[in-house]
């Protein structure tokens, strides 16, 4: 799939209800699908993304029709060295569907869509959305597709949470479970991470809360609020590789202080690109829908042990991984999923990788994932 192109397809549904009793009309959902389903369309496997990625797993896709923030950054797929024939996603054997989050901003409706019933965008209008509603939206491309099973669900990340919930939802819809450096309740302490990335954006001048689409975007408080998040996913010790030794002055975000040293100038090239290829209002929706995940309130369950009960009855088989150096989501949270699936006498293996990337290794270095990952797909 590396050097293959692919085109983004999209499917509109006649409306969606979101948790909070919302009903959005018309909504559209925007993914990719690498490989073919057969026949009895059985041999489906549904890939959530992280934070701010997009449906663009694999391949190469240079634009999409009226997605502004489609930039040459994102031309290659996120997961290229895992989505191919013979790769961990292997599309000789499997048809891989990617969907596009609800409230994004690479062509699923989100905040800076038109409302049908306005012509303008939605704004301060769009509802809030959760992990739940992500599940319920990708399952209703599904149903748009034809695939009543898949044969797996796959979520690095965020996606993680949204795979997990979509096996609690429907756990008749699937068969194979994988999560990838994700957990099943949100921490204290990524609740606090989430806060100020929100309070960075709330406090932007030109945020408006949230009706900027006609004038200057937040940028400032977009890129600070990803500053906050990008040293979760880089290990400390990559921060040294990676900054560069000479110092760049930014004029624009600071005026009393000078830049002193080359992490600092590191950080905010980080901030400044992301603000190219991401809205604001669309981090807002995903870091609230982060911060308030708990699988059991989303499956209105009142334990872990009926949580997983769906799961041991339709024979789920779950593959976690961890990542020793990882700050975001760190491997005690993976661990106490196991702990719980194990408890509940569904079937888990618990890798864990050990790597100096920190939560980018599920992104960097697909031979410490891929014979596990296979091997569980294919067995």
């Amino acid at each position: 799939m590396t050097n293959q192109t692919v085109q983004t397809q999209f499917c509109q549904l006649d409306q969606f209800q979101v948790a909070d009793g919302s009903v959005l009309q018309a909504p559209r959902i925007a993914y990719e699908l690498y490989g073919e389903l057969n026949a009895e369309a059985s041999n489906a496997i549904l890939l959530f993304h992280a934070l701010s990625g997009s449906h663009h797993a694999a391949g190469i896709n240079r634009d999409i029709a009226g997605v502004s923030f489609w930039n040459e950054e994102l031309h290659d797929g996120w997961w290229n060295d895992f989505i191919g024939p013979g790769k961990a996603l292997d599309t000789e054997k499997f048809c891989i569907i990617s969907p596009n989050y609800l409230g994004g901003c690479y062509g699923s409706t989100g905040p800076a869509s038109h409302d049908p019933a306005t012509d303008k965008p939605y704004g301060s209008s769009f509802p809030r959305v959760t992990v739940g509603d992500q599940a319920r939206f990708a399952a209703a491309l599904l149903d748009e597709l034809g695939v009543a099973r898949l044969h797996a669900v796959v979520g690095p990340s965020v996606g993680g949470l949204c795979a997990l919930t979509f096996s609690n939802l429907f756990p008749e819809r699937t068969q194979k479970v994988v999560s990838v450096a994700s957990s099943y309740k949100n921490t204290i302490l990524n609740r606090l991470l989430l806060f100020e990335q929100i309070l960075a954006i709330e406090n932007d001048p030109y945020f408006n809360g949230g009706d900027y689409y006609e004038g200057s975007s937040p940028k400032l408080g977009l890129a600070l609020a990803r500053m906050i998040s990008h040293k979760t996913f880089v290990h400390i010790d990559a921060f040294e590789r990676r900054a560069k030794r000479e110092i760049v002055q930014e004029n624009e975000m600071l005026s009393w202080y000078g830049v002193t040293d080359p992490f600092q100038s590191y950080m905010l090239y980080q901030g400044k690109k992301f603000t190219r290829r991401f809205d604001a209002n669309t981090y807002l929706r995903i870091v609230d829908m982060w911060s308030s995940y708990n699988a059991l309130n989303e499956a209105k369950a009142e334990s872990a042990e009926e949580l997983f009960a769906p799961s041991k009855r339709e024979g789920h088989q779950f593959l976690v991984f961890s990542i020793d150096s990882d700050f975001c989501f760190y491997p005690e949270e993976q661990a106490e999923l196991v702990a719980d699936l194990e408890k509940a006498e569904v079937p888990v293996t618990h890798l864990t990788v050990h790597s100096d990337k920190g939560h980018d290794s599920f992104l960097l270095e697909p031979d410490l994932f891929t014979p596990q990952l296979k091997f569980h797909l294919e067995s």
